[in-house]
């Protein structure tokens, strides 16, 4: 994750003039005024701009100087930039000032299974910048976001990173409260009761305590062959289950199952 924010992060920006096109990209002079040279840099098609247009040809003119941001080298070296990100100077600003770990407001404008959209309060008029993926919503599991948000909630949400080339700002609703793994990790070798809520093909996950679940492998819960554990439990079950591991780093808890009479390996509590 921070490998990838690097690489997001705004780079420089730089005053260049079109001289042209390749294909769907547009090719551009940077003049270095130091040092008196010129360097001939490309605008990929996808970095052109915020707004769906054939050929750039519709945006820029042979001649026009345009403001860029720098976003790497490629193609032996050649420097690539976005124009998009400097599209809307008002938009640039405001994510500019979205700082990691900036905790900001806003109103969640729509929920969607992939995600959440939100204005951000102070973002430019007309746009909506804020975007919270599932995972960062809550500690805990669901099963679509409409379960942890509303449309029109207002919320507050810890900045991840404003990207200046998408005009977003992903943002994190869960990082503002507690790991609930952290109150929990001392509960290694006890047995607890808990519901099936959802079943993968290589086992099943179990709710232990609001917002904390654990991982029960298929082969924890029958020494027979089985192709997945539907044959087995269903969800809403309750299982009675041993916390072998709660790994902080990785935010997991590891169970295994308490043996039963009759000889199997789970034991599904009354």
């Amino acid at each position: 994750m921070q490998s990838l924010i690097n690489r997001l992060q705004p780079g420089p920006v730089r005053k260049v003039k079109v001289l042209g096109f390749d294909g769907v990209d547009v090719i551009v002079q940077l003049s270095d005024a130091e040092r008196g040279a010129t360097e001939i840099g490309r605008i990929p098609r996808q970095e052109a701009s915020m707004r769906r247009v054939e050929h750039p040809a519709e945006l820029f003119e042979v001649g026009q100087e345009i403001d860029a941001e720098e976003i790497g080298r490629w193609r032996e070296g050649q420097l690539h930039l976005s124009a998009r990100a400097c599209e809307i100077p008002a938009l640039r600003s405001f994510l500019l000032a979205c700082e990691r770990g900036q905790v900001v407001e806003g109103t969640v404008a729509a929920v969607h299974n992939f995600g959440v959209f939100v204005h951000v309060d102070g973002e430019p008029d007309g746009l909506c910048t804020g975007f919270i993926r599932v995972p960062d919503l809550t500690w805990g599991w669901i099963n679509h976001p409409a379960e942890a948000v509303e449309a029109g909630r207002r919320i507050s949400a810890e900045v991840i990173i404003a990207e200046t080339r998408t005009g977003q700002v992903t943002l994190s609703m869960k990082a503002l409260r507690e790991d609930p793994l952290i109150r929990f990790a001392d509960q290694v070798g006890r047995v607890l009761t808990g519901p099936v809520i959802k079943i993968v093909p290589f086992g099943v996950f179990v709710r232990l305590a609001p917002e904390v679940m654990g991982f029960l492998h298929l082969s924890e819960l029958t020494d027979e062959p089985v192709e997945t554990p539907d044959h087995l439990v269903e969800e809403g079950e309750l299982m009675t289950v041993e916390v072998t591991e709660v790994d902080l780093q990785r935010h997991r808890v590891r169970l295994g199952v308490v043996g039963g009479p009759d000889g199997t390996r789970r034991t599904a509590a009354q």
